[in-house]
């Protein structure tokens, strides 16, 4: 956004001081597009037990309880976007969260929303 805009209602500096920091629209589209590969639930699970140990699809169909056709699916979003990563050993693949700032950051951010929001029992 132009750090040049001016407010229809110009109450108080504080505004003028966030537009000044705002970063360009092209950041935010980045971030949305990463969150957005976490707005399924199946996918958050299984980027969840990627941050905790690296694995082969057939397990983590099994601690996802799901199929492998679809832990597949999801496993592919998550290394497009770079949240995973992947490694061969003879005819199994292995996955784990990716080793970057983004993937850490977005593996805390989901576990204190839990914390904060789910229920304990």
């Amino acid at each position: 956004m132009s750090k040049n805009v001016s407010l229809p209602h110009d109450h108080d500096v504080e505004s003028k001081k966030v537009m000044e920091r705002m970063p360009a629209e092209n950041n935010f589209q980045t971030v949305a597009a990463l969150m957005k590969q976490l707005n399924d639930p199946s996918r958050l699970r299984i980027f969840w037990i990627l941050c905790h140990v690296e694995e082969c699809v057939i397990d983590i169909a099994a601690m996802a309880g799901m199929s492998s056709p679809a832990v597949s699916h999801h496993l592919r979003n998550l290394k497009t976007s770079g949240l995973i990563v992947s490694r061969r050993e003879g005819k199994e693949m292995y996955y784990k969260a990716a080793d970057t700032d983004i993937a850490q950051k977005l593996h805390h951010a989901v576990e204190e929303i839990m914390e904060i929001s789910c229920p304990t029992k």
